[in-house]
């Protein structure tokens, strides 16, 4: 029976990012414990629906911290954090739908200090040339989280495959944000060509020929 808590936070996840009013005894199920067991570890559902939320910050956080998103092409940073955070999708999609936890001050700040760690990506690309800046940096951060998190609902409804998450997230989400080349202006139209035409003698230009007795 599994009565380690993170392993418990993480079982509620996967029923509390699709149900958020789902009754304990269900979570209880799914971690495969006893809603005495649950109690003993949680004291009530507030509680748990805090822990859930901060252990999806703190692991949002530590992906932010593997991709290294201050360090070199602001590309490949992001790139970087697809690769990290996609793991940890259904934690994203929990923090993405569950409102009340952002009415818990301590909560509410550690958001704050990741989306701005994320929004400093895209504002940092957006300077080197990277990312498009028609749109807000503030935008493509919001944007770039909600992916993440329908990442985690499409896996666990089997609509993505697991392995194919990353792909498809750095690909659609990049093929939105990238800078897109100034349009190329167009090419002259070509001279007209003038084809020589073969100098002939018309009939008019010969002197008739007659018959001379």
């Amino acid at each position: 029976m599994a009565t380690d808590r993170d392993t418990v936070l993480e079982a509620a996840v996967g029923v509390l990012s699709r149900r958020p009013t789902a009754h304990l005894d269900e979570i209880a199920r799914s971690a495969g414990i006893s809603r005495a067991t649950l109690h003993r570890l949680f004291p009530g559902r507030d509680a748990l629906i805090r822990e859930v939320g901060l252990l999806g910050l703190q692991r949002f956080a530590a992906a932010l911290d593997t991709a290294a998103t201050e360090e070199g092409d602001a590309q490949a940073a992001l790139r970087r954090l697809v690769d990290a955070a996609v793991p940890d999708a259904m934690l994203c999609a929990f923090l993405a739908g569950e409102n009340q936890l952002y009415d818990h001050a301590d909560i509410n700040d550690l958001w704050e200090v990741q989306i701005d760690r994320l929004h400093a990506l895209f504002l940092r690309g957006q300077r080197e040339g990277v990312f498009r800046i028609e749109l807000s940096a503030a935008w493509l951060s919001e944007a770039f989280f909600d992916l993440v998190a329908g990442i985690g609902w499409a896996i666990q409804d089997g609509r993505l495959a697991p392995r194919d998450a990353a792909f498809s997230l750095a690909e659609l989400f990049l093929g939105g944000a990238l800078r897109r080349p100034e349009a190329a202006a167009p090419a002259p139209s070509p001279a007209p060509v003038t084809i020589p035409v073969a100098t002939t003698h018309s009939t008019s230009d010969r002197k008739p020929e007659t018959d001379t007795p």
